[in-house]
């Protein structure tokens, strides 16, 4: 990074240690990183928070891949949700079979 920002890496871990930086610093970071400066603006404090699988970033799509982070479901939620819905579709199943059962029911007592 700090080749890529034409700085020493002493000058990059004194900006590493600051609460506050500011405007132009973090748009001469995000240029060097390839993101929004707004993505490094909104960074929390916890690293493992942000997960960044590729620089390939726009500007403006720092907030679209928040949202993506933000809205997981609840994998659970999700699970019984599924679950409710194979029930519901078993038992309209049922319901269809017992409507034809009766059909073919009525139509071999017409025959006769």
């Amino acid at each position: 990074l700090a080749s890529e920002m034409g700085l020493s890496q002493a000058l990059i871990s004194t900006y590493e240690q600051r609460k506050v930086l500011n405007d132009d610093v973090i748009e001469h970071f995000a240029k060097a990183l390839n993101v929004a400066p707004e993505l490094i603006k909104e960074l929390e404090e916890d690293p493992v928070t942000v997960i960044i699988e590729n620089n390939t970033f726009e500007k403006g799509s720092g907030a679209a891949y928040y949202n993506v982070i933000n809205n997981n479901p609840d994998p659970v939620d999700r699970l019984i949700e599924l679950s409710n819905e194979k029930t519901a579709l078993y038992e309209r199943i049922l319901e269809l079979e017992k409507e034809k059962n009766a059909l073919l029911e009525k139509l071999l007592r017409n025959e006769k």
